[in-house]
């Protein structure tokens, strides 16, 4: 049963077309806010969209590459535009695949920077305006590769790490001005990117109980939980949820 926690909120979350994202945007519908989904799939995105409607919920979204400004800053005013305004960003968007470092070339490390760093940066630079006028909030999706070193994913540990201090940072700088700022941290979830990770590479990754992973509405939980009034005192903050990986 929906709780209207985020009752005349507006969400501008990436990587809707499929897996947590997804999953997040339907839950913050159900829970009464305006979800504004972005995505470079757009037949996933579109799905997104039309599940939420069907639901009763309000969702409008369009195509946005993370990695490019441009696409960027037209796709949050228009949601700002659409909606009169942003209060909870979500970086859910995010690539990698398991490679050895010999195998990981300077495009595919740069891409995998663009859109899992860059792509933040970006999306907060754009939406820190509408965020400040409302004393929003934001969530960044990071991973537990993250938190320790990652052996056959240097490019995706290096992102996400990146990330984890990205998230600290702005925390701290606009802690005085109302603006929390937290970091996810999950382990393996049953999404389409975990199909890019070879187990047999990373067993030291998985959790304590073999092949114990989350689905995607267990993280989309946690995000909303995060983004939710009911923990103000929470920001610059790495919230881990892996079933007991890293314990």
């Amino acid at each position: 049963m929906s709780t209207g926690r985020f009752t005349d909120r507006v969400l501008f979350i990436t990587g809707a077309g499929s897996g947590l994202a997804r999953a997040t945007a339907k839950l913050f519908a159900a829970e009464g806010a305006k979800v504004f989904a972005v995505d470079v799939n757009p037949d996933g995105l579109a799905e997104t969209i039309l599940a939420i409607r069907l639901a009763g919920g309000t969702a409008e979204g369009g195509r946005c590459d993370v990695a490019d400004m441009a696409s960027v800053r037209d796709s949050v005013e228009r949601a700002a535009s659409v909606f009169g305004g942003l209060h909870v960003l979500v970086n859910a968007a995010g690539v990698g695949r398991s490679a050895r470092l010999e195998e990981i070339d300077e495009a595919e490390w740069a891409r995998v920077l663009a859109v899992n760093l860059t792509g933040p940066f970006n999306t907060v630079k754009a939406a820190l305006p509408h965020l400040l006028a409302t004393r929003g909030n934001i969530v960044n999706v990071a991973s537990t590769a993250g938190m320790r070193g990652q052996a056959y994913a240097a490019h995706y540990a290096a992102s996400k790490a990146g990330l984890v201090n990205f998230t600290r940072s702005i925390a701290l700088e606009f802690a005085s001005r109302g603006l929390r700022a937290n970091c996810l941290a999950p382990a393996g979830i049953m999404t389409p990117i975990i199909k890019n990770f070879e187990p047999s590479l990373v067993a030291y990754y998985s959790p304590p109980v073999p092949h114990q992973m989350s689905k995607p509405e267990d993280m989309a939980k946690t995000i909303a939980f995060l983004a939710s009034d009911d923990v103000p005192m929470i920001t610059g903050a790495t919230l881990v949820a892996d079933w007991g990986t890293l314990a």
